[in-house]
């Protein structure tokens, strides 16, 4: 029987490499080159592979040097690469996580039913929807596809990818669910706005027993805020105290939201002024909430006040500001906080934040600075911010004596030369001006084209249930619409009578 020599911790470091004079760098690189030996030779591999987690674990270990020991090992456990994996992946990493996937797969190393989660998490985060199909491949050779850990990080990968399909196939093929498994799938289908489907998920949740829990709340309130059903909301809220859960940050935010949304800014200040601890997306929503419901001074006085609390703002913060000094006609506040958002608290604008500044300068008639603005932009405006100012060129054209209105109209075109919408635009423009033979033009361009006007619509909620209603439409499926019809011809004569006093 041969004896394996014990080494003690004095025969890998002498003492002078923990000299005060060199750096933990210098030791780590010393330590890989120690390990690459023992991997050369064969021996040691626990000691290497307890190296390997704490520089793929540690805040101050070091990826790449992980990543040399993983790939010189040909006889390291799957743990070790799982934590490597884990490592990338949470580090912002994705796509090299996957790279080390398939360098592990290279060498031999069978994945572990812990494997796939983190890689499935990491395909999410890109949506690399190629990459996870190769992967869902490799779930099914290890047989690991009736797993529920595997499953709901699957339903995951597909709907951060946008297939929605493929997320409830996955759901409805699972013969063991939880919890976990039904907020996957509700998050996928409010992610890829399914959001009907949504409810009807949630009803069969309830159906088969589970109770929802925090996250099935918050991914609820957040259907609730995109389809503005308030009655639903409100429902949900009352779910909440029933069962007794603890109103947190998350979960207060999400109610903040939702009746910001919704337009109901009492229940939403209410909310926000209970909570005991709230963060920069609670702030945020509440001053968001204020803004686009016409309480621009409210959101305003907010602002301080969150500064006051030692909360940073962010890019959502200044959007749902600049919303209120639109708003409130504060054209040159917009300018001063736009500036602050930069130049103070570091936040680079967006797309959105310079649509909000055009709206400003639209919203209080100044076209030409609107149109200089988009002009001296860093970035190729998008088509969402010249049609904000050609609505506003239509609504300011007795102002307009700088032709802005034709160039915006000329730019939108050579952007989005198809969109019904633009032409439908630049006709209504014309025709307010009395340019009738322009305006018929545009429309015979849009007859030649192919393009259709979309219908307009507009939605009410009565008893719970959301209406929604299409321009020409006359025959709804659940309302009886000559009634409808009768109430709005008394309406018209009504107001041609108080008009005609």
């Amino acid at each position: 029987m041969v004896r394996l020599q014990i080494l003690t911790a004095n025969y890998f470091f002498t003492p002078k490499l923990f000299n005060s004079n060199l750096n933990l760098v210098s030791a780590k690189q010393q330590c890989v080159s120690l390990v690459n030996h023992f991997f050369q030779i064969g021996r040691y591999g626990l000691i290497a592979g307890t190296l390997l987690r704490f520089f793929a674990s540690s805040p101050s270990g070091n990826l790449n040097h992980a990543g040399v020991l993983s790939c010189r090992s040909e006889k390291s456990e799957v743990s070790y690469w799982n934590d490597l994996i884990r490592s990338y992946a949470t580090k912002d990493s994705p796509r090299e996580a996957i790279g080390v996937y398939l360098e592990m797969r290279s060498l031999g190393i069978s994945p572990d039913k812990l494997t796939f989660p983190i890689l499935l998490k990491a395909c999410a985060a890109i949506s690399a929807l190629n990459e996870g199909r190769k992967i869902q491949v490799d779930v099914v050779k290890h047989g690991l596809d009736c797993n529920v850990y595997v499953q709901n990080t699957m339903i995951h990968f597909y709907g951060s990818c946008r297939r929605i399909r493929d997320a409830r196939r996955v759901f409805d093929e699972m013969s063991y669910r939880t919890v976990v498994s039904w907020n996957a799938v509700l998050s996928a289908c409010v992610d890829n706005e399914c959001l009907k489907e949504s409810f009807g998920l949630f009803v069969k949740m309830m159906d088969s027993g589970f109770d929802p829990d925090e996250t099935t709340m918050v991914i609820l309130l957040s259907s609730c805020s995109e389809l503005g059903n308030l009655s639903f909301g409100r429902w949900v809220h009352s779910q909440v105290i029933g069962n007794g859960m603890d109103v947190n940050c998350r979960l207060g935010t999400a109610l903040v939201d939702m009746y910001g949304k919704c337009g109901a800014v009492y229940e939403a200040s209410m909310v926000f002024h209970r909570m005991l601890e709230r963060n920069v997306w609670t702030w945020s929503a509440m001053i968001l909430g204020l803004a686009q419901h016409g309480f621009a001074k409210d959101a305003l006085e907010l602002f301080p006040k969150m500064k006051q609390s030692s909360i940073s703002p962010n890019y959502v913060t200044f959007l749902g500001i600049l919303c209120a000094c639109s708003h409130a006609g504060l054209v040159d506040g917009g300018f001063k906080f736009f500036h602050d958002m930069e130049n103070v608290h570091g936040i680079e604008p967006m797309m959105i934040h310079y649509g909000a500044m055009v709206d400003i300068l639209s919203r209080a008639g100044r076209l030409k600075e609107a149109y200089n603005f988009i002009l001296k932009m860093p970035v190729e405006a998008d088509p969402v911010v010249w049609r904000t100012l050609l609505s506003a060129c239509t609504i300011h054209g007795v102002n307009d004596n700088d032709r802005i209105g034709d160039k915006v109209r000329k730019r939108l075109l050579e952007l989005e030369p198809k969109r019904s919408g633009n032409l439908v635009m630049v006709a209504n423009m014309y025709a307010e001006v009395g340019m009738w033979d322009k305006a018929e033009i545009v429309r015979r361009t849009m007859k030649k084209r192919g393009l259709k006007k979309m219908a307009g619509g507009s939605c009410i909620e009565v008893g719970g249930t959301i209406h929604r209603f299409f321009s020409g439409e006359d025959d709804h499926p659940q309302l009886d619409c000559e009634d409808f019809l009768r109430l709005l011809y008394g309406l018209n004569l009504h107001m041609k009578s108080v008009k005609n006093l």
